[in-house]
């Protein structure tokens, strides 16, 4: 990727990080669920009256609605009321490596034996951030992994949308996932819509911004890159987002500074450097720059 790309991606894990921090000041206030179903909300009344949406790009913006709305988010924000902001976004990381292997195996992109080699020794720095003692209990553990699994298989479907703004992508998404996400927040959470009436500003915060700085700007530039160039040139960059979530969330809620996590973020970090060196004696996998 050019350079300002690659800045451009960095930004993005910045923003992204800060949001763990944000959400988990917020579903104190706004049960998890429901306010996954505000920020979409949100997303979707600033979007979709300015963006249309053709018939025939219905049925992958649904899908996407889908693994992105419903499974990632709405189990993300689900999972972090029992779990520590920085640990969680270590497992959710492992949707980086997910998406690599099946960039590998479904789009028949180029590994190779570094990147394959970056991909176990990223892996080993989450399962060392993991051994710390804010491992979350096994439901929000799985409840983490499935939404890391839905932001894997969300990457493979962007890169098949042709002839979509990243734009359009991210609005009309958000207006199919809504109804997804208030059906499972009024079975699993109906009892606690009333905190709505009296949430503080931690919690319309984190609604807005989930919605503009994480959901319409940072993953709008993420689309954008995604189209741009190859699922394992975009993709490891996220796998920083734990080692700056852990960092903001030791500087800004005092969370646990244990070495374990010092550790295992500084693995992650060589295995991400592994997996951004293009193998030798492979093409370029990188798509044509079209900025």
């Amino acid at each position: 990727m050019p350079f300002k790309h690659k800045l451009l991606a960095l930004t993005v894990i910045c923003v992204w990080a800060l949001n763990m921090i944000v959400i988990k000041q917020g579903i104190a206030e706004i049960p998890p669920m429901l306010m996954s179903a505000l920020r979409f909300t949100l997303v979707a009344a600033l979007l979709c009256p300015v963006l249309h949406l053709r018939r025939d790009q219905v049925p992958g913006v649904l899908l996407v609605s889908f693994t992105f709305g419903t499974v990632h988010f709405g189990l993300l924000f689900a999972a972090l009321a029992d779990s520590e902001a920085g640990t969680s976004a270590v497992i959710i990381q492992l949707g980086a490596p997910i998406a690599t292997l099946l960039a590998c195996l479904v789009l028949k992109e180029p590994l190779g034996r570094v990147r394959l080699a970056g991909l176990a020794v990223s892996v080993a720095g989450i399962f060392v951030l993991a051994l710390g003692p804010t491992l979350p209990p096994p439901l929000a553990l799985f409840l983490l992994v499935v939404s890391a699994t839905g932001w894997a298989v969300t990457n493979l479907i962007i890169k098949q949308l042709k002839d979509i703004t990243p734009m359009t992508i991210m609005g009309w998404s958000s207006l199919f996932a809504i109804p997804q996400i208030l059906l499972m927040s009024w079975f699993f959470e109906g009892d606690r819509w009333g905190m709505v009436a009296t949430a503080g500003w931690h919690g319309w915060f984190c609604v807005a911004y989930s919605a503009i700085a994480s959901s319409i700007l940072a993953y709008g530039i993420w689309y954008w890159l995604l189209q741009r160039h190859s699922i394992n040139a975009v993709v490891p960059y996220s796998m920083l987002n734990p080692l700056l979530t852990v960092a903001f969330g030791i500087l800004l809620i005092g969370d646990d500074p244990s070495l374990l996590k010092v550790i295992g973020g500084l693995i992650m970090v060589a295995g991400v450097a592994l997996i951004l060196r293009r193998p030798r004696n492979l093409p370029d996998p990188t798509l044509p720059d079209t900025a």
